[in-house]
C-alpha cells in the first residue's frame, strides 16, 4: 500500500460492531500485523478524527477510521517532560525536579499525575493513569504510572520484592574519603516531618544506602547511589551523615545551590514486570550539568 498523502488520509467506514486492531488487520493492505501494531501505538490511526492507540478500542457502525500522516500525533499535546516508555498498560516518564508526582494539600493541579491524566484523555476519552510509586518533588528521574487499575495493583503487589534496583545519581558537596561505601542507620521523623538518623527502636526504620564516586572536582563529587531500602529522604539524610550533603539541599546542610535545585536524580529503575515475569529496566540520564560541575566546570555558578 502506498503511503497516503498528508492532504488525503485513507479512510474506512465501520459497518458492524468490533474492535480497532482486527478492523485494521482486515482493511489495511500491504502491511504486516507488527507494522500495523507499531503504526497504531505511534498514533497514526484516527477514529472519528481522534487519535487512538489502544488495540482493543471498540468500534460501532458508522465510525470512520483513517490512516493519518505521522504528523497527526502532534494533535496530542506535548508533555513538559520526556516519556521514556509507553505501552497499552504503563507509561514511564522522566519527571523534572520541582514537579510533584501527585497532589498534596497545597498543590492539586501542577503534578505529573494531573498532566498525564489530561494527556491520556486527549488520546482517549476515558483514558486514565494510576500512581504506582513516586519521587519527591525536588528529585528528578524515572517514575512509572499504570494506565488501568489492574496493572497498578499488579505492580504494587510486593513492590519492594519486585524492585531489583533503584539507582540514583547525586551531586554532593566535597569528596568522600572513601571512593565507595555503605551507610546504615535508623531513620526517625520529627513532628515537622524532618527525617534524621537516630537510635533504633519501635518508631525507627532501618535504612541502607550504597554509594560509589564517579567523578570529582570543583568542590563537588558525582555519586552513583543504590538503595537497599526505600525510606523517605533516605539519600538526603545519609549524604548529610557522610558529611557531604547533596548540592542544593539546604535542609540537610548544603552550603551551595549551583543549579537552583536539589541535585538528586533517579536514573534507573529495574524491576520484575508482573505481566510477563521478565526483568525490565527503565533509565533516564542525569542532567549534564551534574558531571560538568563535578569536573570543575562553571555550571551555573555557586550561589
Amino acid at each position: 500500500m502506498r503511503e497516503p498523502k498528508q492532504s488525503a488520509p485513507l479512510t474506512w467506514t465501520v459497518e458492524e460492531d468490533g474492535v480497532l486492531l482486527p478492523f485494521l488487520l482486515s482493511h489495511v493492505k500491504g502491511k504486516s500485523r507488527n507494522n500495523i501494531k507499531s503504526m497504531l501505538s505511534s498514533g497514526q490511526f484516527r477514529v472519528n478524527g481522534k487519535v487512538f492507540t489502544r488495540f482493543d478500542h471498540p468500534l460501532a457502525p458508522g465510525d470512520r477510521v483513517s490512516l493519518a500522516p505521522k504528523q497527526a500525533r502532534e494533535e496530542v499535546p506535548a508533555l513538559p517532560f520526556p516519556v521514556l516508555y509507553e505501552d497499552k498498560d504503563i507509561i514511564v516518564i522522566d519527571k523534572p525536579a520541582g514537579l510533584l508526582t501527585i497532589a498534596n494539600e497545597k498543590e492539586k493541579i501542577r503534578t505529573a499525575y494531573h498532566i498525564l491524566t489530561d494527556y491520556m484523555r486527549e488520546k482517549e476519552k476515558n483514558g486514565r493513569v494510576f500512581i504506582v510509586h513516586r519521587l519527591d518533588r525536588d528529585t528528578s528521574g524515572v517514575v512509572l504510572f499504570a494506565k488501568n487499575e489492574e496493572t497498578k495493583l499488579a505492580f504494587q503487589e510486593d513492590w519492594e520484592g519486585r524492585v531489583r534496583r533503584r539507582g540514583y545519581r547525586a551531586l554532593v558537596e566535597g569528596v568522600p574519603d572513601e571512593s565507595e561505601g555503605r551507610i546504615r542507620s535508623f531513620l526517625r521523623e520529627t513532628r515537622t516531618h524532618l527525617v534524621y538518623s537516630g537510635a533504633p527502636g519501635r518508631d525507627a526504620k532501618e535504612a541502607i544506602t550504597r554509594y560509589r564516586v564517579l567523578c570529582s572536582g570543583g568542590g563537588y563529587a558525582l555519586l552513583e547511589v543504590d538503595l537497599e531500602t526505600g525510606r523517605k529522604n533516605q539519600i538526603r539524610v545519609h549524604m548529610s551523615d557522610l558529611g557531604h550533603p547533596i548540592a542544593g539541599d539546604r535542609q540537610y546542610g548544603a552550603q551551595s545551590r549551583p543549579l537552583g535545585r536539589l541535585c538528586l536524580h533517579a536514573h534507573e529503575l529495574t524491576l520484575v514486570d508482573p505481566r510477563t515475569g521478565e526483568e525490565r529496566t527503565f533509565s533516564a540520564k542525569e542532567p549534564a550539568a551534574f558531571r560538568r560541575l563535578c569536573r570543575g566546570g562553571s555550571g551555573e555558578g555557586r550561589r
